[in-house]
């Protein structure tokens, strides 16, 4: 499994933010919630569910911060929306 690490507003896999592999980004939208705007995953990692990881460690982020998402990209609105694990977290527009 590769590391996943945190810079600001986004979750990423490289060696450092100049370079990454994948990544996800996010916004603060008011107090209690985030807006998921991009995520991308490299043709490298393609295929190994790093995706799903991603949206993953926002979601459990979301939870610890207690902040709701609203999934503005459209891999992670797919991927929120098909799976019951996020629903506690999940804005639907």
């Amino acid at each position: 499994m590769e590391v996943i690490k945190r810079d600001n507003n986004r979750f990423y896999i490289g060696e450092n933010i100049e370079n990454v592999l994948a990544e996800i980004t996010f916004v603060p939208t008011g107090t209690d919630k985030i807006t998921i705007d991009h995520t991308y995953v490299s043709d490298s990692l393609k295929g190994q569910g790093i995706g799903q990881q991603l949206v993953k460690t926002v979601a459990d982020y979301a939870r610890q911060e207690d902040k709701k998402i609203i999934p503005l990209c459209s891999y992670a609105k797919r991927v929120m929306t098909k799976d019951e694990e996020y629903r506690d977290v999940l804005i639907e527009e």
